[in-house]
C-alpha cells in the first residue's frame, strides 16, 4: 500500500523559514536516545503506516531537498521514494506524479503533510474498495473542502473552500483502490488538467456516475501550514498527552525515526596502534 505525501508547497503562509515547512518542528518523539523533537509531517507518515501503508511517497519541488535528507530511505517500516513536481500545479497534478508507480490492485492513503490530526488510526475507519474520505468537523469550513454527504455517507458534492458551504465536515485524508487513481487520472487529463483541487475532480467524478464515501470519524483537525494553526498544534498535543498520562503515546509519534535520522552505533575494530614516541614532542 503507497501512502501518498503532497510537499511541494512553498509555505507562503508561514515563511519565512529556512527550511520546507513539512520539516517544522512540532511535539516530540521518543527513541532509545530520549525524548527528541520531530518534523510535523512524521506525524502523517505514522498515521498511514498505522493504516497500512508499506511505501510513501513524497511528491517535492525541485528546492526542497532537505526533505530527502531528513527522511532518507524510509520511515519506520515503510520504504520512501521520492517524485519531483516541477511547478506548483496544485494537488490533483502532486497526487497523479505518482501514478505510474501504483499498480491498479494496490491502495493508496492520501494525507498533507503540514496537518496533525485525530484518532491516529484514522486511516482504519475507511473503506477499502472505493474512494472514501475522512471527515473532520471544523469550525470554519470556508477554508477547506467541506463534504456533503447523505444519511448513509455516499458523498454528494465537495463545496470547494466556499465561505457559503453548507456542512463544517472536511476532509483531511483519503483513500482508494489505485483502479480509481487511474480512472481519476484519465478523467483529470480528459479535463485538460483545468482542476487544481481535488475537490473539483471528484465533483466531475460523482457528475459522470463514480462513487465516493465519507467518514465521520475525525475528532481533531489542525492545519500548521499558519501560525496560528502551528500555536493550535502544540496545544492539541499537549493536551492528547496530559490526557494519556506517562505512559501515553498518541501524543507522539512512534518510536521510529527517519532512516536519515537513525542513532547508528560506533563501528568498533581492533586496530594496532603505535605507542607514542619519547622523542618529536610525543607524536607517534
Amino acid at each position: 500500500m503507497w501512502g501518498v505525501i503532497p510537499a511541494a508547497g512553498s509555505g507562503s503562509r508561514i515563511q519565512p523559514l529556512a527550511f520546507s515547512k513539512e520539516l517544522l518542528p512540532v511535539g516530540s518523539r521518543c527513541d532509545t536516545g530520549g525524548e527528541r523533537p520531530c518534523a510535523v509531517s512524521e506525524y502523517l507518515c505514522e498515521r498511514m503506516i498505522r493504516g497500512g501503508a508499506d511505501k510513501l511517497c513524497f511528491v517535492i519541488a525541485p528546492g526542497k531537498s532537505d526533505i530527502m535528507e531528513y527522511f532518507g530511505e524510509g520511515y519506520g517500516s515503510a520504504c520512501i521514494a521520492y517524485v519531483v513536481q516541477p511547478e506548483p500545479a496544485g494537488l490533483c497534478d502532486a497526487i497523479f506524479r505518482v501514478a505510474p508507480l501504483v499498480a491498479p490492485d494496490e491502495h493508496v492513503l492520501v494525507g498533507l503533510p503540514d496537518t496533525i490530526w485525530m484518532p491516529a488510526d484514522g486511516y482504519m475507519f475507511l473503506p477499502a474498495e472505493t474512494l472514501a474520505f475522512l471527515l473532520f468537523p471544523v469550525d470554519d469550513p470556508s477554508a477547506f473542502d467541506a463534504v456533503v454527504t447523505d444519511n448513509d455517507g455516499r458523498v454528494r458534492e465537495v463545496q470547494v473552500k466556499r465561505t457559503d458551504a453548507t456542512v463544517n465536515w472536511v476532509w483531511g485524508a483519503f483513500r482508494m483502490p489505485g483502479r480509481v487513481l487511474h480512472e481519476l487520472q484519465r478523467l483529470w487529463l480528459q479535463r485538460r488538467q483545468v482542476d487544481e483541487y481535488f475537490g473539483t475532480l471528484v465533483n466531475a467524478w460523482l457528475a459522470q456516475g463514480g462513487a465516493a464515501v465519507g467518514v465521520k470519524s475525525g475528532l481533531a483537525y489542525v492545519d500548521v501550514g499558519t501560525l496560528e494553526g502551528y500555536h493550535a498544534a502544540g496545544e492539541l498535543l499537549r493536551a492528547i498527552r496530559a490526557a494519556s498520562g506517562p505512559a501515553g503515546s498518541d501524543g507522539q509519534v512512534s518510536p521510529a525515526a527517519p532512516a536519515a535520522r537513525r542513532p547508528i552505533a560506533p563501528k568498533r575494530a581492533a586496530l594496532n596502534v603505535p605507542q607514542p614516541s619519547s622523542t618529536a614532542e610525543g607524536k607517534p
